[in-house]
């Protein structure tokens, strides 16, 4: 009986939005045994790391860290200066932004959602005219998802800040960057962000289990006002700890930090702005072979304006269930997995078999990118769904012209 060959032997890529490939050398750093938590090498390079995570958030100002998933980073930006009744402005163009509205629900919180739909961007002028009608300034914070991975829409938060700054409404902005930090420009200090939150498994390059809530002077006077806030969201002693033990109000995530520390010595040393470079012209890389494919057949690019168009993931559509198909086939066959289109339809909604996303976040090269785009090509052939010839040519162009 004749095997099948199986062309997924080998090192599989994992090309979703997160968590994203990891460096052997974060990996080789994790690799070692038990720490000591009270002494010697762990505690000592807390106060350098510290610095260099601001440094990649481009702040001056403060960082708590925690173990947790961005999800929990909602949470614990949201506690320490949102209370019971507070009113939230939510401006949303994906399921991020209406995820954090409703963890600002479970904290007793008020949110109002400007929907902005799936595939554009923020309009400042509009979050302007929501803060000019609430003469009460009872709205005490505006949260906006820089990258929302779900639809791979990338919002002007210096925009937004201007806006906010033209209705002359106190309240604190807060922009999550769980997709975008390290990928996609940020520059918490000069763009006005009062409260930033990340997790480390993206753009950081380290395994899913840390976040961290970046936050200025503004946002720390706003936590002194609360009545009260949990104990272990407090950022307080976190961003101001006496012993090692505070940064993470109890036993640190030790492998974790060693990984970090590696990742962040990886970025320092490609330079911030090389790295913001790499990611943009990736996916410029990206964008080029979709276009050759759209040009015949279903499939498109969620966000039209590539000025709106995330550095980090890209989020496509495809006739149902064409793109269920397209992730399957790859997977299995050559051991490129890509990401599901999480939450442009209910998964038992049909259409939720029509999206797909790519992730091309941390430490991705051009090599990587277009084996992804070739894996891509051969499925869509494979399969037989309609596309535009000349995708990897265009692609190439892009990379050989930097």
């Amino acid at each position: 009986m004749t095997q099948k060959t199986n062309l997924s032997a080998g090192r599989a890529y994992l090309a979703i939005p997160g968590p994203s490939v990891i460096p052997d050398a974060v990996l080789q750093a994790m690799h070692r045994a038990a720490p000591n938590i009270y002494a010697g090498a762990l505690p000592q390079m807390m106060p350098g790391l510290v610095a260099d995570l601001c440094r990649v958030a481009r702040t001056e100002h403060n960082v708590a860290l925690y173990i947790g998933n961005g999800h929990a980073m909602w949470e614990a930006a949201l506690a320490n200066v949102v209370g019971p009744e507070d009113r939230v402005l939510v401006p949303s163009n994906g399921s991020f932004g209406r995820d954090w509205a409703d963890m600002a629900v479970g904290l007793g919180a008020v949110p109002e959602i400007i929907d902005f739909g799936s595939c554009s961007a923020v309009d400042p002028a509009r979050v302007a005219d929501a803060l000019r009608a609430d003469t009460a300034h009872r709205i005490k914070a505006v949260l906006v998802v820089h990258v929302d991975t779900s639809t791979s829409v990338r919002n002007d938060i210096a925009a937004l800040r201007a806006a906010m700054d033209a209705a002359q409404h106190p309240a604190l902005l807060m922009v999550d960057c769980i997709a975008s930090l390290a990928c996609d420009v940020f520059e918490m200090d000069a763009w006005g962000v009062d409260v930033m939150v990340a997790g480390c498994q993206k753009g950081l390059m380290v395994p899913p289990g840390m976040g961290f809530v970046f936050f200025n002077d503004k946002a720390a006077a706003r936590r002194q006002e609360m009545s009260r806030v949990s104990r272990y969201w407090d950022w307080t002693p976190r961003a101001e700890p006496e012993l090692f033990y505070q940064y993470w109000n109890g036993t640190a995530p030790t492998h974790h930090v060693y990984g970090l520390r590696k990742a962040l010595d990886l970025l320092r040393a490609e330079g911030l702005e090389n790295v913001w470079q790499r990611h943009a012209i990736l996916a410029r890389a990206v964008w080029a072979a979709c276009d050759v494919w759209a040009s015949t057949g279903s499939l498109r690019l969620n966000v039209a304006d590539p000025q709106h168009r995330s550095h980090a993931v890209t989020s496509l559509c495809l006739d149902s269930p064409q793109a269920t198909a397209l992730r399957e086939w790859t997977e299995h066959e050559i051991g490129l997995t890509l990401g599901i289109g999480l939450g442009m339809a209910p998964p038992g909604d049909p259409a939720w078999h029509g999206f797909f996303r790519l992730g091309h976040m941390g430490q991705v090269n051009g090599h990587m990118v277009m084996g992804m785009l070739g894996g891509i090509e051969a499925g869509l052939t494979s399969l037989g769904i309609a596309h535009g010839k000349g995708a990897l040519e265009a692609a190439a162009e892009v990379i050989a012209q930097t």
